[in-house]
Formats: C-alpha cells, sequence, structure tokens
C-alpha cells in the first residue's frame, strides 16, 4: 500500500486534483486542497501551475505532515477521496474510420509496418511516419493496415485528424476515443496530455495521427508505452520526429490498372481501352484521381488530355466541368472559407439556394469526390480540391459575389448563435438583446445546437474579422457565453474570444460590450488553467465596466477577479474582492438596471465570502456566511445553489473535524441534486460522506 503522506503520493494527489477541474466536483476539490495546504504550511501558499510549482508545493507539504500526526492525518483523509481522472472509466475499444473496400498493391510499405508493429520494444517506442504528397493514399494505407492488424491491437486502434486542430482539441477528441466523459477530461493542454499518457500506459493499442504538419504539434501525442504503435500520416518527412520513415509514392502504372479494374470493371476497362494510356498520364498514379476518374471512364466521357503538374487538382478540375451549373456553383462559393464541416443549411447560404436542393448538390460533390463525408454526416473539402474551388469562384463569380456568399453564410451561424444564446440563458444579461429568426423549443436543445456548431460558429468570427465586421465580430463572441457557462468547449472557443477581445478593444474600448468580450475571455483562460492570462482579461473587464457606468457588470467583473483568486488559492485577495464587488452593488437604486437581480447577487457573493474564509482558516465566520446563502437559496428553491452551498458548509465543518455537523448538510445536498443530474457533484459528496464515516 502506498504511504499517503509520501512525497510521491502528495506530489501525485496534487496533480490528480489539479488535472481534474473539468467538473465542478474537480474545483470543488481544488479549492479544498488550497485550503488544507495553507493551514499545513501556516500560511498562503499559491496555487501551482508548472510541474516545478507543484513539485515545490509537495515538498513543503511533505515537510510539515512529517513533523505534525494531526495534520498527516487531515491530508490522508482528504488524499483518500482523490480520484485521478480516468480512472473510473469503463472499458472502451475505440475504432478506425471506414476502410475502402478497393486497396492495391503497397506492399512494401504494408511490410515495413508489419516488421516495425512485431519488433522487440527493447525501450524504443513503435513509432512510423507514413508520408506522402496530398491524394497519394497515405492516410489509407494507415487505416487499411489497421484494420488488417485487429486482432493485434486488443484494446483498439485510435484515430485523430489533426488537420486545423489545436493541440488541446485533439487530445480531447483522443481521451474521448478512449471512453472518458467531458466532466473528466481535463481543461489545460498539459494536464490532458499526461492523461493521455497515462490512460495508454498499460493498453495494447493502435493510434493513428493523421494530417500532420510538424513534429511539435505531434509532440504531446505521442507516448512510449510499449503496447501503443503510433502511425503519423504527413504529406512531407517532419524535422524533428524520431520514427522510422516509409515514404508513398505514386502507384505504378500495373497497380493503377489494377485500381479501375476494381472500381469500374473489366467491360468498361476494355471500352476505355483507347483513351486509357491518357487518363493513367493524367492521374499520376494518385490514387485520388484514379478513384475521381473512375465514374468517367464507366460513363464512357472522353477524358481530359495529357498529364497535369498535379494530379488532385487536374481531378478536381476534370469533375467540375462535369457538374450541372447549380452544383458548380456551389462548389466554388462553398469553398471560400475553410469551414470545418458545411451541412446543408450552411452550404444553402453559400450559394444563394433552397437548403433541399442544396442537399442533393451536396451528394453530387461528394459522389464526385469533391467533398468528402464527416462521420457527422457533413462535408468537407480535400485542401487541394478546396484551393481548386476557390481559385476558379475568384475567377468566374467575382469578388462581389464571393463576398456576398460568405456573409451569407456569417449571419446565418450569427442568427443560429443568437438564437441560441436567447433560448440557453433567457434570464442572461450577458447574452446579446438582439432578435433572430432561429428559435428553439428548450435550454438543451438550444446548447446542444451551439456545441454542435461551435467549430463552424469560430470560423465565422475570424470571417467576419476579415471583413472588417466589427458589430458580427462582437455579437457572435457574445452568443457564445452560455455555451462557456453550461458546456465548456473551451479549446474551440478560444481564438473566437481572443478575436472579440481584440475588436471590442480597438473599436468598442470603454463599453459594455468591451467588458463583457473581456470577461468571456476571462473565463475560459481560467478553465484553461491559463491564469496569469486571465488576470489581465477580468481587470480589463472591470475597466470598461466602470468607465460604461455599468454597475452591475462592473460588480460581476470584480466578483470574476474573487473566483480567479479562489483558483490560486489567494484566499485573502479573493475576499477582499468579494468585498468589493458588494460594495460596488450598493451602487444599484430600486429603480436602477439590475435591481431585480441583487438579492440573489448578493448571496452568491455571500457564498464565495465564506469560500474565501474558509480558506483562510477563518471557520466561523465562514459558517455565518454561508448560512446566509443558504437561507436565500432555499427559500427561492435554487437546487442547484442550495446543494453547493450545502457542500461549502460541510466540507468547513469537516475542515474543523466537525463530521456530525457535516453528515446531516450532505444528505440534504445528495436530495437537492437528486433531479439536477449531477454526477459528478453528487460523487464529490458520497466522498464527503464516506469521509464523516471514517472520523466519526
Amino acid at each position: 500500500m502506498v504511504d499517503p503522506v509520501s512525497l510521491g503520493a502528495i506530489g501525485a494527489v496534487l496533480g490528480a486534483v489539479g488535472s481534474g477541474m473539468a467538473n465542478e466536483a474537480g474545483k470543488w476539490a481544488w479549492e479544498s486542497a488550497g485550503g488544507l495546504v495553507r493551514r499545513i504550511a501556516g500560511g498562503e501558499v499559491t496555487a501551482p501551475t508548472t510541474p516545478a510549482q507543484l513539485d515545490e508545493v509537495a515538498r513543503l507539504v511533505h515537510e510539515r505532515v512529517q513533523r505534525d500526526p494531526q495534520l498527516a492525518q487531515a491530508w490522508a483523509q482528504f488524499a483518500a477521496g482523490v480520484r485521478a481522472p480516468g480512472t473510473g472509466s469503463g472499458p472502451h475499444r475505440p475504432c478506425l474510420p471506414t476502410a475502402p473496400h478497393f486497396f492495391t498493391d503497397r506492399q512494401k510499405a504494408l511490410k515495413a509496418l508489419d516488421k516495425e508493429a512485431t519488433r522487440a520494444f527493447a525501450g524504443r517506442p513503435r513509432l512510423v511516419l507514413l508520408h506522402g504528397p496530398e491524394g497519394i493514399g497515405t492516410s489509407t494505407l494507415a487505416i487499411h493496415w489497421g484494420w488488417r492488424q485487429t486482432a493485434r491491437f486488443p484494446d483498439g486502434q485510435l484515430y485523430a485528424d489533426l488537420r486545423a486542430r489545436a493541440p488541446e482539441a485533439v487530445l480531447g477528441s483522443l481521451l474521448r476515443g478512449l471512453g472518458l466523459p467531458d466532466e473528466e477530461i481535463p481543461p489545460a493542454a498539459a494536464d490532458r496530455a499526461e492523461l493521455l499518457r497515462r490512460c495508454l500506459a498499460d493498453r495494447r493499442l493502435l493510434l493513428v495521427l493523421d494530417h500532420a504538419r510538424s513534429a511539435a504539434q505531434l509532440r504531446p501525442l505521442l507516448t512510449s508505452a510499449p503496447g501503443v504503435f503510433t502511425i503519423v500520416v504527413a504529406r512531407q518527412p517532419l524535422t524533428g520526429l524520431d520514427a522510422l520513415r516509409i515514404p508513398v509514392g505514386p502507384l505504378a502504372r500495373r497497380d493503377a490498372v489494377r485500381l479501375l479494374t476494381d472500381l469500374v470493371g473489366k467491360p468498361a476497362i476494355s471500352a476505355a481501352r483507347a483513351g486509357l494510356p491518357a487518363v493513367l498520364d493524367r492521374c499520376a498514379g494518385s490514387p485520388y484521381a484514379l478513384r475521381a476518374a473512375a465514374p468517367r471512364l464507366a460513363a464512357r466521357t472522353e477524358p481530359p488530355a495529357g498529364p497535369a503538374g498535379d494530379p488532385v487538382r487536374a481531378a478536381a478540375e476534370d469533375s467540375y466541368r462535369l457538374l450541372t451549373p447549380a452544383a458548380a456553383r456551389l462548389y466554388r462559393l462553398a469553398a471560400l472559407r475553410d469551414w470545418p464541416a458545411l451541412d446543408p443549411a450552411a452550404a444553402a447560404r453559400a450559394a444563394d439556394l433552397d437548403e433541399t436542393e442544396t442537399a442533393r448538390h451536396l451528394e453530387e460533390l461528394a459522389e464526385a469526390l469533391l467533398l468528402e463525408r464527416t462521420d457527422s454526416g457533413r462535408y468537407r473539402y480535400r485542401p487541394a480540391v478546396r484551393a481548386h474551388a476557390e481559385h476558379t469562384a475568384a475567377a468566374l463569380d467575382g469578388i462581389a459575389a464571393c463576398s456576398a456568399a460568405v456573409s451569407r453564410v456569417v449571419a446565418g451561424y450569427r442568427d443560429l448563435a443568437v438564437g441560441a444564446a436567447r433560448a440557453a440563458l433567457p434570464e442572461s444579461w450577458r447574452v446579446p438583446a438582439a432578435e433572430s429568426p432561429v428559435s428553439f423549443v428548450d435550454r438543451g436543445t438550444a446548447v446542444a445546437a451551439l456545441a454542435a456548431e461551435a467549430p463552424g460558429l469560430v470560423e465565422a468570427v475570424h470571417a467576419a474579422e476579415d471583413f472588417r465586421d466589427w458589430a458580427t465580430v462582437v455579437l457572435l463572441c457574445q452568443a457564445l457565453w452560455p455555451l462557456q457557462l453550461k458546456a465548456g468547449h473551451h479549446d474551440v472557443l478560444l481564438p473566437a474570444l481572443r478575436a472579440g477581445a481584440r475588436t471590442a478593444d480597438e473599436h468598442f474600448p470603454g463599453t459594455r460590450t468591451a467588458g463583457a468580450l473581456h470577461a468571456q475571455l476571462a473565463h475560459t483562460l481560467t478553465e484553461l488553467r491559463r491564469w496569469d492570462e486571465a488576470e489581465p482579461e477580468a481587470l480589463a473587464a472591470a475597466r470598461d465596466e466602470r468607465t460604461a457606468g455599468h454597475v452591475r457588470g462592473h460588480a460581476s467583473a470584480v466578483e470574476f477577479l474573487g473566483l480567479l483568486r479562489l483558483r490560486q488559492w489567494r484566499f485573502a485577495e479573493a475576499y477582499a474582492c468579494f468585498e468589493e464587488a458588494y460594495g460596488i452593488l450598493d451602487g444599484i437604486g430600486p429603480d436602477d438596471e439590475g435591481a431585480a437581480d441583487l438579492p440573489r447577487a448578493r448571496a452568491l457573493l455571500e457564498r464565495h465570502r465564506g469560500r474565501a474564509l474558509r480558506g483562510l482558516g477563518r471557520r466561523e465566520e465562514a459558517v455565518q456566511r454561508l448560512e446566509r446563502a443558504l437561507h436565500f437559496f432555499r427559500d427561492t428553491a435554487e437546487a442547484y445553489n442550495t446543494a453547493r452551498t450545502l457542500t461549502d458548509l460541510a466540507e468547513t465543518h469537516l475542515s474543523a473535524d466537525e463530521p456530525h455537523r457535516a453528515r446531516p448538510l450532505i444528505d440534504e445536498a445528495l436530495t437537492a441534486l437528486d433531479r439536477e443530474n449531477a454526477e459528478y457533484q453528487v460523487a464529490w459528496l458520497r466522498v464527503l460522506r464516506e469521509r464523516c464515516a471514517t472520523a466519526e
């Protein structure tokens, strides 16, 4: 059994608590850890944000608990309730994307993959880099080999597409692929990378990382686990990646003919024999180009003459020339931005078409291999194909039509976001007051719509910024608030929120809009544990709200700065912020904006003051503040905030070694959360109840 007060165990507990802040229970545990560390240290200890700082705090705690048995017991009781993210997840066997039915040649590469997968580990990670130009079949090769080797990897085959995705987002998708729920996935990239390595340590699994751009992009995704075989797919050799390199080149002519024969049948090949050499020259051994040419062969369409410098672009041009006019226009205008995934609604706006008609054209483009279908039922372009479509649009449609197409898509995303935000948080003064033609039946549906469209909304923000449509930039960003608050997605939303705050400073300085956007950015940076970056944003929010004369917003920004201080274990400063925010609220008169919200806002500040006082070890004062907040939330039947305040009170009593006072509060909190679908808060309450049973 591991000694809970050993240096290694203390460091592991601090690391587990820090990386577990993806849910409310994790944040509670982190705050409790800060109060306990302060008690053990005999003074304020700033929360660690780097591995070196965490080691320093662990050494401090270890030194003190070795000298004081009572403190050692308090730490051991706390540590017993800490569970590292991912340890409770059930078995989950991830799979690769579907492999194509027809696959030709690549015997040399397949044998090299077999050899690397079966060699003795000997301390050297099994890592392969498949590289070749776009459309040459590197991704297909990796997926085909993986499906042939399912028996070799009993724990599954994990796949990630790295195209235009931040490291945090890729790590999140890999952890979800392993079966972890969002509530157990840490917000920060470093914690996600560490959790991924821990989850893979004892698994026999294939990891395919597709469309890699650099070794730096890959670094947080790689593991040295002996049972993991990693295949990286890239267009070219990646400098700095220590891997077995397997180049993938054009198919030999006989293999190209074999693939075409598989695709269209021998009769069609025989009928096209006269034009077949020209087709083969133009395709230049590219499997993508050959697959795109197959329908034209089957239809006995006259093949284009001559070889092409880029077979993928040539294939796109050949397929494009056979499209109906409406589909061709859709192909061009939907490609003017790198939309993460197109659905019929967004594509219809781009081409100004009926949505039902657009759905048919999207399928036409997918059948011609000008679009790829995604797992979510949407569509996307290959990079070279999108470049061809964009270039063609510029030449045929002109600047005005292209700008109008992008503007229509952005407007559609704006309407959806505003409608969803107002449905998700109708009572919030932070959501935009603008009208929207889009409506939702309930809050959950609205939040789900924002989550599903999050990548597209981020791209819409960037498009509006490029078009210098500053009002739309800030409106879109403000509409993201319910998604931040209720579902997270902070790693995806961060670039858009940075753009929003930047736009607000340049074009709306000193306004309520600027204050709101700085507050939103501060919130996301805090959730991502980028606390040093969050602090100036929170201060900027307070500055702009004060300048704008928005008393409620000013108080909220100062309150948020206090919540950041709680995360940093700076409890005295947190308390001062909550006191200041309480005083600012006194500036709202009975007929002023926000007057109706004052009782609830003050109750929340009472709760926060109680939390800060508990962290400072001032337990009696903490209990008084928390009981005042509890009285309000009980009277207003706010089950969730009632449970949160009961939990704070229970922890305060436990820290004073009063389990008999904590237990009934915990039981009441569990009852309050019975219908709130708050699984992780319930799990934390059960941990606290076990601590009560142990201490009694």
